[in-house]
């Protein structure tokens, strides 16, 4: 079994796959000053609810935007499977990711990740939108290479804003309020947060089409995927997994 991690800003998700089968997938809260002990224990307490033994992980692949979590992650799961991890990043995607990026190592292990899975998963050309932390956007053109995107503030961070500078506002729940005319403060809040987002992402996809000279399949993934995705005019699929499947896919691609 293959024991994958994309490690955010914001929350971490595991997920653990029998081959190209992903058994169970997690959310936990991401704390950027864990030691590799207590990853062990945030780790091993979920195996064990979906009983799964650890000699059952024989491989784990690590995305990570959180540089000091990185080594962190890298000792637990040493210490726990008894193998050297796989840990994301242009070099180690090689063949499958291919840039004209000016600067390659400045991408983020996740948008490496998502690009491979959505070039293999959907073809090429290809665009993603990643709803976590920040909104991120990411573009495979039509010879399959990464050609560059967009990285905005992501929903939460612009509602935390918001929250913070308006004292006079509540916070409340990210979701759908039904209606752009606001009748109350909390849906008014909700209409211009939620459908903010909806039509930046749509604005920024639109410019992008424009830029390349075509359209192109657009696959929503992250934390708030499923509430932004049915939001969004120019979104066509929703892949909560993307991530996790861009690291299966680069962990089965190292060499022996």
């Amino acid at each position: 079994m293959l024991l994958t991690i994309d490690v955010g800003n914001t929350q971490t998700v595991l997920g653990i796959y029998d081959g190209s089968r992903l058994l169970h997938m997690w959310r936990i809260a991401t704390d950027k000053t864990s030691t590799s002990d207590e990853l062990r224990l945030k780790v091993l307490p979920l195996l064990a609810v979906e009983d799964i033994p650890v000699e059952a992980v024989d491989g784990t692949a690590v995305a990570s935007v959180v540089p000091a979590l990185t080594r962190s992650w890298e000792q637990a799961l040493r210490d726990i499977f008894r193998c050297r991890p796989v840990v994301c990043s242009r070099a180690v995607a090689g063949d499958l990711f291919t840039t004209a990026y000016d600067n390659p190592a400045e991408i983020g292990a996740d948008r490496i990740a998502d690009a491979v899975a959505a070039r293999i998963m959907y073809g090429a050309p290809v665009v993603v939108v990643d709803f976590g932390t920040a909104t991120n956007l990411e573009v495979i053109d039509r010879e399959g290479r990464f050609a560059g995107g967009i990285i905005a503030p992501g929903l939460e961070t612009s509602a935390a804003a918001l929250f913070s500078h308006a004292t006079k506002l509540p916070a409340i729940e990210l979701k759908d309020p039904g209606t752009a005319l606001g009748k109350n403060t909390v849906h008014a809040m909700q209409a211009g947060i939620v459908y903010g987002e909806a039509d930046r992402v749509d604005g920024f996809v639109r410019r992008i089409f424009r830029e390349l000279g075509y359209e192109a399949p657009v696959v929503a993934t992250g934390g708030l995927a499923q509430v932004m995705a049915p939001l969004c005019s120019t979104v066509t699929h929703v892949n909560p997994e993307l991530t996790l499947e861009g690291l299966r896919l680069i962990y089965g691609a190292q060499p022996e």
